[in-house]
């Protein structure tokens, strides 16, 4: 029997390799931070970002071997990605072009000349991120800009559930590109295949499930491509830095950030679910609560935290952050699993934030919670109150 391969099975093909490529590129560069941030003495940092680069070595496996979503979607992501490169290129070369022109009026300055001192949105920016900022100086509002990653988490459960009246927004996405590939047929056709070819159709729960993972990816992309900039230049190249401007823990310098370790580990645990080794309400309540909780247990200590408490760490949190965060993971899991399982999700969510690991939290968090309310429901036998 004879084979036919069409061109769009090889550029398919092609497009494919190509996003296994970067991420195993990912990985490497991964490690090279990683091992710059154990040089440094980053211990946290180090070993956190040296997880990240194996799982990201697990990702492009994956890929290779299953694949994360069907062509034409590793071509979206592909350009995704080149695009994402292009506008944190063109930004750094931007910011090195004015630091030029800083430095230079500088030097006039120095030499008894007089200049201009203009101020600019960027200038303002570099001169802000060139500054030496404690991790005291962390307010509630910059506390609620790092912070405000984790509500990604809400994103991915209107993006697999919806919400209310509103259809999942991965139903919508699909159709809506159903619809442009019926109306723009000859462009479809042009710059990815067939129409008659689109993997999925209306109403279809595997599109649900491959976009999710569609955008896990996407989303983390975006943030590691002006990660490294970061990194390995400086934070004022830094588009995100920019965009956020926050302020980094010392633990996370000479590694990557704390956004990074959440959609990692989101993006792994959710791969726990694609290969069936627990259900959806299992990571979605593991999920909702490493981004809800957490993030509740850091506001809410930061704001309104009166007692403090100090974590065999050495970490000083407080009472309060503790019961804002504990109490909505059982809420969540009493919601998502049953009242047994928020209980137990409640107390997992407290261990988990009282007792140090060398492990940044928001990598761990995600998977422990999703693997060990997997264990309970598989040893204890009872049944998922939705499920």
């Amino acid at each position: 029997m004879v084979v036919i391969i069409s061109a769009w099975d090889t550029i398919a093909s092609l497009y494919n390799v190509t996003l296994t490529f970067f991420l195993i590129l990912i990985a490497f560069l991964m490690f090279y931070v990683a091992i710059k941030g154990l040089k440094e003495k980053n211990l946290y940092g180090g070993i956190s970002t040296l997880i990240c680069g194996l799982f990201f070595i697990i990702f492009s496996y994956y890929n290779s071997l299953i694949g994360f979503f069907p062509f034409p979607f590793t071509g979206f992501m592909v350009w995704w990605i080149w695009i994402l490169i292009g506008f944190n290129m063109s930004f750094a070369i931007l910011i090195e072009n004015i630091i030029k022109h800083m430095d230079l009026e500088k030097n006039n300055a120095n030499n008894g000349n007089l200049i201009s001192k203009k101020k600019t949105i960027l200038r303002n920016f570099i001169n802000y991120m060139r500054k030496d900022h404690n991790e005291t100086e962390t307010s509630f509002q910059m506390e609620f800009v790092r912070k405000s990653f984790h509500f990604l988490g809400l994103l991915l459960l209107i993006s697999f559930f919806g919400f209310f009246f509103i259809p999942p927004l991965a139903q919508m996405i699909n159709e809506n590109i159903i619809f442009y590939a019926e109306q723009n047929m000859l462009n479809y056709n042009f710059f990815w295949g067939d129409a008659d070819e689109y993997p999925y159709e209306k109403g279809d729960f595997q599109a649900i499930k491959d976009l999710v993972v569609f955008g896990l990816i996407g989303a983390l992309i975006f943030s590691i491509t002006s990660e490294f900039y970061r990194i390995l230049w400086g934070p004022e190249y830094s588009l995100l830095n920019f965009l956020t401007k926050p302020i980094l823990r010392d633990k996370e310098k000479n590694a990557v950030g704390a956004h990074i370790y959440l959609i990692t580990g989101l993006t792994f645990s959710y791969i726990l679910y694609l290969v069936n080794l627990f259900n959806i309400y299992i990571f979605i309540t593991g999920m909702l609560i490493a981004c809800i909780s957490d993030a509740l247990a850091a506001l809410i200590g930061k704001r309104w935290g009166k007692t403090k408490v100090t974590c065999p760490g050495g970490d000083i949190k407080s009472v309060e952050g503790f019961i804002a965060g504990s109490g909505s993971a059982f809420i969540i899991g009493l919601i998502f699993m049953g009242p047994l399982y928020g209980l137990i999700a409640a107390l997992i969510f407290f261990l988990l934030d009282y007792f140090p690991t060398i492990i940044a939290d928001n990598l761990s968090n995600p998977i422990v919670l999703s693997l060990v309310l997997a264990l309970c429901v598989y040893f204890l036998g009872f049944p998922i109150r939705w499920g």
